[in-house]
């Protein structure tokens, strides 16, 4: 079975991680295909436009997409061409494993096993409603929750327990001090965990959820929230298993999914190839997952996981002095 999939090579470190990541797919013999499609600077740079028209309409055809980082321009444009994305598909579940791997710089190398559902369309992350008063001395914002946006990110999350054999879901809030808003998402959350007997839910006010984060990781499996605690949370979990080199994501809605590497676009490193290529291929692991092809996400996880255990061509960031290519190969010889 061929599936075509929309491909943004994007900028920075961008085309050197996903040249690899396609190389590894190719090996692994996964039946894709790729129409190739521009998003920030490098589309700006060809057409003038950051998200042109053309790429929406390739991801809306073929539903699947794969994407390296953008780089926004400061003082032009959107003010993130991921949350336009996000807003332009209602991709409204940001999902974002965090798992151990071996001969990481992670103080948690065994026990971390778990996955963050973030709501990603409102709350105080969309940054709608900003004002700065005339006299700059006064800066306000809306964050708005939504009983539909709160059901439906809950229901995901639970889905996603049932159908991976998880059995704990984690509800984050803040309902002691933001009673309207996390109110309205703890309120909604419990509605929804009444429909799900065997799935145990607990409920962790924001802030003591990041400490237990750091002190008890193993305790968690699969944590639900709402957008801004979802993009903090999230961090603070890659950090846990080495960083963003190591963080994949999708950003899933009902009509169309977008798969990437979490981290930036690294110009600094750019066109070296030295960039650690993990996050978007544990992310394309995701996308085969979404296209109902667990076998080949499986193959492609433990292929990683190999990878980094023989340690001999492990990037600079992980501690070694491979290159974006040569960790690739390594990866696609072990997937067959």
């Amino acid at each position: 079975m061929t599936t075509t999939i929309a491909v943004i090579r994007g900028d920075g470190i961008g085309p050197e991680i996903m040249d690899a990541t396609l190389h590894v797919l190719d090996a692994l013999g996964a039946g894709l295909q790729y129409e190739f499609v521009d998003a920030g600077l490098a589309a700006h740079e060809r057409t003038g436009e950051l998200l042109p028209q053309a790429t929406l309409d390739a991801i809306a055809r073929h539903r699947i997409a794969l994407k390296s980082p953008l780089t926004t321009p400061v003082g032009e444009g959107f003010s993130s061409i991921n949350v336009a994305l996000r807003r332009h598909f209602d991709l409204y579940a940001n999902v974002r494993p965090a798992v151990s791997f071996p001969n990481t710089r992670s103080r948690f190398a065994e026990n971390v096993d778990l996955i963050t559902v973030r709501e990603n369309t409102e709350g105080a992350y969309a940054g709608e409603g900003q004002q700065v008063s005339e006299d700059g001395a006064t800066a306000t914002l809306v964050q708005k929750i939504t009983r539909r946006g709160s059901e439906r990110i809950v229901r995901y999350a639970f889905d996603l327990a049932v159908r991976t054999g998880r059995k704990k879901v984690t509800v984050v809030h803040k309902a002691n001090i933001l009673k309207s808003t996390s109110g309205l998402f703890l309120k909604v959350a419990r509605e929804v965990a009444a429909h799900y007997p065997a799935i145990q839910c607990n409920e962790l006010i924001v802030d003591n959820c990041c400490m237990q984060l750091v002190m008890r990781p193993e305790q968690f499996d699969v944590i639900v929230t709402t957008n801004l605690f979802g993009d903090i949370i999230s961090d603070l979990c890659a950090g846990l298993v080495g960083g963003l080199g190591l963080a994949p994501g999708a950003n899933i809605g009902a009509d169309a999914a977008i798969f990437e590497a979490v981290h930036g676009s690294a110009p600094d490193i750019a066109g070296k190839g030295i960039a650690n290529p993990c996050a978007l291929l544990l992310g394309a692991a995701q996308m085969l997952d979404h296209l109902q092809r667990p076998e080949l996400a499986t193959r492609l996880r433990e292929a990683i996981r190999a990878t980094l255990a023989a340690a001999d061509t492990l990037t600079p960031d992980l501690g070694g002095s491979g290159s974006t290519q040569g960790f690739a190969r390594a990866i696609a010889a072990r997937v067959g």
